[in-house]
């Protein structure tokens, strides 16, 4: 049921300092090289390119202002096109707050978002530094007052459907039980669809957003994700869910689902191009070509 039109905008976020994690840039750029051509209206988030300097820690966030203000910023260039659909190419999982605030506002109650993660971004201030972890959250109603203050209307919790979903450290998931919120994990969904098709049949969902963190996918199958880091010592990602997911699993799935309800949002996050960031900087110090040439 999904359908293209001159409506759809694509945003073009790479913003890296949610996670405070600078390939994200990159990548970002990358997914927009390597996405179809877009139908519709293109806006570019303005973000500062990494320069190696560290970044304030704010109120318990990292780079708390310049955030806020990619977010005015993203939500400015929604607003100047009020689009009826929005795919958005980041950047960390918080390229998603103003685009699914935006929806959530134009769609009301019809609205559902499903949220493909391994990781439920449930975060606060109190629990963890880097507002990436923060965005369900925040599009919730809950955490950092200024961020949640940009989401004009919450989504409701019996609206939201995590697919993919790992294990959950003790502070998400008293979050997650404490809302209601409903998961399907990778072996649920690993053979079908059918339980996020019953959910929405459930609830009546007439339009869909749908927030597609790369991490949701195995690593050993793809390898762009931060849990493959070359540089990482050994024991880094320690204690943090990895995804399990297939490729084809989840374009299964996303392709099911909109086959019975109008996607009007898709947010791709969390690219990390390992072999592509290593491949640019060794050519920046090649003769002839490098930047010291």
């Amino acid at each position: 049921m999904s359908t293209t039109s001159s409506t759809t905008l694509r945003l073009l976020f790479p913003q890296w300092q949610g996670g405070n994690n600078p390939p994200y840039f990159l990548g970002a750029q990358l997914l927009a090289w390597l996405a179809p051509e877009a139908s519709g209206p293109v806006e570019h988030v303005p973000v500062p390119e990494p320069d190696g300097k560290p970044l304030a820690t704010e109120d318990g966030i990292v780079g708390r202002q310049v955030l806020l203000d990619q977010q005015i910023s993203a939500r400015a260039l929604i607003e100047k096109h009020q689009p009826d659909r929005i795919v958005v190419l980041g950047g960390d999982c918080l390229v998603d707050l103003a685009p699914f605030a935006y929806l959530n506002e134009r769609y009301g109650s019809d609205l559902a978002v499903l949220w493909v993660d391994a990781h439920p971004d449930v975060m606060t201030p109190k629990d963890f530094k880097h507002a990436h972890a923060m965005v369900m959250g925040n599009l919730l109603g809950h955490g950092d007052e200024d961020f949640t203050r940009l989401v004009k209307a919450p989504i409701k919790p019996e609206r939201l459907l995590y697919a993919g979903l790992q294990e959950t450290l003790a502070v998400e998931n008293e979050f997650i039980q404490h809302h209601g919120l409903q998961s399907f994990g990778p072996a649920a969904l690993a053979q079908t669809s059918k339980p996020v098709l019953d959910w929405l049949a459930s609830i009546n969902a007439k339009h869909l957003a749908i927030h597609f963190d790369l991490d949701v996918l195995d690593p050993n199958e793809f390898r762009a994700l931060l849990f493959a880091d070359p540089h990482a010592p050994a024991g880094t990602f320690d204690g943090i869910a990895q995804g399990k997911m297939k490729i084809a699993e989840v374009v299964r799935l996303l392709r099911d689902v909109a086959q019975v309800v109008d996607v009007v949002g898709l947010g791709i996050a969390e690219h990390l191009p390992w072999d592509a960031l290593a491949l640019k900087n060794m050519l920046a110090q090649l003769p002839l070509i490098g930047s010291k040439r």
